[in-house]
């Protein structure tokens, strides 16, 4: 029997967090185009107002930052009627500021990373799931990275921040067996997005070398894989995909950069 894949999501209502660049501004365009009802949620007001002006009626911003728990809470719900009916939930929003070793990293630098990379995580998906079960209908797609399994050098809380998402959504997975409602863990590999930027404060120079010498995948490449996941049919769920560069191997920071 051929496996039919989801080709429009003219009835479905899709939230993605961090999409304001990156992942999430892909994504949101991705399920924009196959007709869903997208919330684009991110931090910069401004660029999501722009996003809305591209993208027009379908797509609804909503300047929040995910650290912000109690926003979260009041922002979910005051959704619009018209916005209210979640049917994919992509906890996209994250980022890391290991910029150094343990014992010289920033504690704020921890904090952060925890209060966006898992909380706001966790309290996405609290808001969102009951909606889901009680409609019978629903997915929840988690942005990881391979760097929840790699572990290296000068990237602690990052990591670790990543594992504890690979194992919220195997146990989430879990939980809901039996339900309507399924959870899927998307790990990319070296992508060329906002990320090293923002990990090295700004510093331009430092962020292209991450990216430097190999063909790294794009947002789009993730994008296209958050949307496979949600396109398959409602009996089959991802559990894990993980995505790299060809040029990228395993363990910490590995990569056949081309010799010029």
């Amino acid at each position: 029997m051929k496996t039919m894949l989801r080709k429009e999501f003219q009835s479905d209502t899709v939230l993605v967090t961090g999409a304001t660049a990156g992942f999430g501004r892909a994504i949101a365009h991705k399920f924009h185009a196959a007709g869903a009802k997208v919330i684009a949620v991110g931090r910069r007001a401004d660029r999501l107002d722009a996003l809305k002006q591209e993208l027009g009626a379908r797509l609804m911003p909503l300047a929040l930052d995910v650290a912000d728990t109690a926003a979260i809470a009041r922002e979910m719900e005051q959704l619009p009627a018209d916005f209210r009916d979640i049917t994919l939930l992509v906890n996209n929003a994250g980022f890391g500021t290991d910029r150094g070793a343990a014992q010289d990293a920033a504690l704020a630098d921890w904090d952060d990373m925890v209060n966006v990379n898992i909380r706001g995580l966790l309290h996405m998906t609290h808001h969102a799931l009951p909606g889901m079960l009680a409609r019978g209908r629903g997915q929840i797609i988690n942005i990881g990275s391979v760097a929840g399994r790699a572990v290296g050098p000068t990237n602690a809380v990052y990591s670790a921040t990543k594992s504890f998402v690979l194992q919220f959504t195997k146990a989430l997975k879990t939980d809901l067996i039996g339900t309507p409602v399924r959870a899927s863990y998307i790990a990319p590999g070296a992508a060329e997005t906002e990320f090293s930027l923002v990990r090295w404060q700004g510093d331009e120079a430092r962020a292209a070398k991450a990216y430097a010498g190999y063909q790294p995948l794009t947002a789009e490449d993730i994008a296209e894989a958050v949307f496979f996941a949600a396109a398959m049919p409602a009996h089959v769920d991802v559990t894990e995909l993980e995505l790299m560069p060809h040029q990228q191997g395993f363990g910490p920071r590995i990569f056949a950069r081309d010799q010029k």
